[in-house]
C-alpha cells in the first residue's frame, strides 16, 4: 500500500506540475485552454470552470493541456496557432521549466532541513585507494580529470561510469591544490567500484540551501543530458532505462526510507521529466520547440495538418516505447 500511494503521489505531482506550467503560461498569454487533464485514457472525474474543462483520467502515465488551435486550424485570435512563434515557444517550454523549478524548491527544502552532502572528505577507509593515495579528511574535491566538481553526486556518477580506469583528482588542502592519482577498487558485496572515502554533511541557512539546491538541480540536468547522449550513441544499454514499473518500485522504497529521501527522489524524477520532454521528438515538447524555432527563423508557418500527423506518429511511438520499457521493468522485477 505504501508503494502504491507513493507512486500515485509521485506521478500525480510531477504530471500536475508539468502541465500546470503549460496551463498557467497559456492563460497568462490569453490563449484559450479547452482542457487541463491529469492522466490519460477514460475520464474519471471532471468539472468546468469558465472556458476550461478540468479532468482526471484513469491512466497515471501523463497528462495534457488542450489549447484551441494546437493541432487544427482556427480563426479565433486566441487560438494557439494564431500566436507568434515566440509566445508559443514560451508556452511549450514552460512545462519543463516548472519541473526544474519544482526540483530546485524541493532540494532547497531537503538541504535546509537535512543539510547537503558536500564533496569534502569526512573520512577515509584504510582498505581502499583513497587512503593509499594520500587523501585526508577535510580535503575538498574540486576537480576530477578535466571536470569541475560541484556536488558529491558528481563524484559518485564519475566513479560509476569510469569503472576501473585510473583518474586524477584535484583536492584543496589548507589553501593549496594537490593532484592525486586514483585507481578504483571493485567491491564484491556492493557490486560497484569504490575509492573509499565519505563526504561531509553540511547544514546551512536557507540561502545556502537554495544555492545547493540550484547546484544539485543543474548538476543532475547535466548528468541526464550526458546519459541521453550515451544512450543515443550506443554507449549505454536500454536496460539502464526505467519505466513506470521501476518508478513505482523505487517510489515505495524511497517512501520507506523517510520523507527527505522520498522528496529527493521526487526532485530527481522532476528533473528527468523536464529534460526528457525537451528531447526533439514529435509529440514531446522538444518536437514543438524545433517546429516553432523553424517558424520563428523562417517567418513561415508549418501546415497544422502536417504537425498533427507528426504528433500522432510520435505519440504512437512513445506509447510503444512505454510498453517496451514496462516489459523490461517486469522482467527485471521477476529475476
Amino acid at each position: 500500500m505504501t508503494t502504491f500511494l507513493a507512486a500515485i503521489l509521485v506521478f500525480g505531482l510531477l504530471i500536475a506540475t508539468h502541465e500546470f506550467g503549460h496551463f498557467i503560461t497559456a492563460k497568462l498569454s490569453k490563449v484559450k485552454v479547452l482542457e487541463f487533464a491529469i492522466g490519460m485514457g477514460p475520464k474519471i472525474f471532471s468539472f468546468t470552470k469558465g472556458e476550461t474543462d478540468y479532468t482526471l483520467r484513469l491512466l497515471p502515465i501523463g497528462g495534457y493541456v488542450k489549447m484551441l488551435g494546437e493541432e487544427d486550424g482556427s480563426d479565433d485570435p486566441r487560438a494557439f496557432c494564431n500566436q507568434n512563434p515566440w509566445k508559443r515557444l514560451l508556452i511549450i517550454v514552460a512545462g519543463a521549466a516548472f519541473n526544474i523549478i519544482t526540483a530546485i524548491v524541493i532540494f532547497t527544502l531537503v538541504f535546509y532541513n537535512q543539510g547537503s552532502i558536500k564533496p569534502i572528505v569526512s573520512s577515509v577507509d584504510k582498505n581502499y585507494p583513497a587512503y593509499e593515495a594520500g587523501i585526508l579528511p577535510n580535503d575538498k574535491i574540486i576537480q576530477i580529470n578535466n571536470e569541475k566538481i560541484r556536488t558529491w553526486n558528481e563524484v559518485i556518477m564519475f566513479i560509476s561510469e569510469n569503472k576501473e580506469k585510473p583518474f586524477n583528482v584535484k583536492v584543496e588542502r589548507n589553501n593549496t591544490i594537490k593532484e592525486i592519482k586514483l585507481s578504483p577498487k571493485y567491491n564484491e558485496k556492493e557490486k560497484r567500484y569504490m575509492i573509499g572515502m565519505a563526504p561531509t554533511l553540511v547544514k546551512g541557512n536557507i540561502l545556502e540551501a537554495f544555492k545547493d539546491g540550484f547546484t544539485e538541480t543543474f548538476s543532475s540536468i547535466k548528468q541526464m543530458v550526458s546519459f541521453i547522449g550515451t544512450l543515443v550513441t550506443g554507449g549505454a544499454s536500454m536496460d539502464s532505462f526505467g519505466g513506470p514499473v521501476a518508478i513505482v518500485d523505487l517510489s515505495g522504497k524511497a517512501a520507506q526510507a523517510g520523507i527527505w529521501t522520498f522528496l529527493s527522489f521526487v526532485a530527481f524524477l522532476s528533473i528527468n521529466l523536464g529534460v526528457l520532454n525537451l528531447i526533439p521528438f514529435p509529440a514531446l515538447d522538444g518536437g514543438w520547440v524545433i517546429i516553432l524555432l523553424i517558424e520563428a527563423l523562417t517567418g513561415k508557418k508549418i501546415d497544422q495538418n502536417k504537425i498533427g500527423v507528426l504528433n500522432f506518429i510520435g505519440f504512437a511511438l512513445l506509447m510503444a516505447f512505454i510498453v517496451f520499457v514496462t516489459y523490461n521493468d517486469i522482467l527485471r522485477f521477476f529475476k
